[in-house]
């Protein structure tokens, strides 16, 4: 695979294929972490008197309204803040007005382009890696560097069809990320611990069965939790919980043969589903059938403790309960202060465990807190990522 530091990008026009999906609210960005991870990337190319074509998506586009929210104009503004550079935006994908844009760009010049997914209205061209797109973009630049890992398990036109037209390598963001999956999570120093949690088993029952065999010892939280106890014959009332039968009986098959590796809470946090008001911890053979699951409780909380604190390497996905809710959010404050408080490697695996571990102040204690979400767990899973494949292999058209 090539890597940038390897490719002759000086004095060229290079497109850089960032992951720029940020949470945004009432016009705010809520978190810059993707944004401030591409920047190595984007300096570099700078650094090398090239100008920087920046393609990235925001949010899902199923309808025309969806356009309105999710503008990449406020990623240009921050980005520039943080560049300290002038960022030129262009408000279209593809047109004359960007052909004449990319052609008055000088060195060390960045563009940043509109959403790449606004394409995907109304053929899903950009989502299809629709071939005539693919070459449109790439006739934009010279070089093709793809350095957005969340994305980089979908072969779209921004992040894949491009390597078919032009000489392409990946960015540093990339390389960081695949040398701490496969430095701690495929080839860990042991014990081993993974801390999992998030609302549906049926999405990260592959992943699991993937690490059970390399892990020690696996604590289980939230949905995927309340989904072990109920095969076991627990109440958990209206908790959330897969109804698939045949999830079901592979989470009881997944039970049996790594019964000493599995643990599941102990005590929990309910809500009572008639009174707004109710909040209790208990026991979780004390669950009553009104009632539902929202967090781990203090005794879980504790047990978890002594296996985090005996582990060298700890690889964290997802969260513990609902931890946007002030009432809710105990269990994953605790168990991150816990983990950042350890001697262990601690490797977050994107999402809500990367969004909880900044918004509690704990990702800077970290060995690697991971940009990607659906992208980190495919790597995990498969030890590859369909856009990066084979584009070491590609024959440029």
């Amino acid at each position: 695979m090539n890597l940038i530091q390897d490719m002759d990008i000086d004095n060229k026009r290079v497109i850089l294929r960032c992951d720029f999906n940020v949470p945004i609210k009432d016009n705010k960005i809520l978190d810059d972490y993707k944004i401030r991870e591409s920047l190595q990337t984007i300096k570099y190319i700078m650094d090398h008197n090239s100008s920087v074509i920046i393609l990235s998506h925001l949010g899902k586009i199923k309808k025309e309204e969806d356009k309105l929210k999710n503008s990449l104009e406020i990623v240009a503004i921050r980005l520039q803040e943080l560049l300290s550079s002038n960022v030129k935006f262009s408000k279209q994908t593809r047109s004359t007005a960007l052909d004449e844009l990319v052609n008055t760009l000088k060195p060390r010049d960045v563009l940043l382009l509109e959403n790449t997914r606004f394409e995907d209205l109304p053929n899903k061209l950009e989502s299809g890696c629709d071939a005539q797109l693919s070459s449109y973009w790439a006739e934009l630049g010279d070089v093709f560097i793809m350095d957005a890992f969340g994305s980089s398990h979908r072969r779209h036109a921004s992040t894949y069809g491009i390597s078919k037209y032009l000489p392409t390598g990946i960015g540093f963001l990339i390389q960081k990320e695949l040398k701490a999956l496969n430095d701690y999570v495929l080839n860990p120093d042991h014990p081993f611990t993974i801390m999992m949690g998030g609302a549906k088993i049926d999405d990260k029952l592959d992943l699991m069965n993937k690490l059970l065999p390399k892990c020690d010892k696996m604590l289980l939280s939230g949905g995927l939790a309340n989904t072990c106890l109920k095969v076991l014959g627990f109440n958990v009332g209206n908790s959330i919980v897969s109804d698939n039968s045949e999830i079901l009986n592979k989470v009881k098959e997944m039970l049996v043969t790594y019964k000493d590796k599995i643990s599941l809470p102990y005590d929990v946090i309910v809500t009572n589903t008639y009174d707004d008001t109710f909040i209790d911890q208990k026991g979780i053979e004390e669950v009553d059938s009104n009632e539902e699951i929202k967090d781990i409780g203090g005794k879980t909380i504790d047990e978890y403790k002594k296996i985090i604190n005996n582990s060298k390497t700890i690889f964290v996905n997802g969260t513990c309960g609902i931890y946007e809710d002030i009432k809710f959010a105990n269990g994953t404050k605790e168990i991150l202060r816990i983990l950042a408080e350890s001697n262990a490697n601690v490797i977050v695996g994107g999402g809500d465990g990367a969004s909880a571990a900044r918004n509690f102040g704990y990702a800077n204690s970290f060995a690697y807190v991971s940009t990607g979400g659906g992208a980190t767990l495919e790597y995990i899973i498969n030890e590859k990522l369909a856009a990066l494949e084979d584009i070491e292999e590609t024959e440029v058209l």
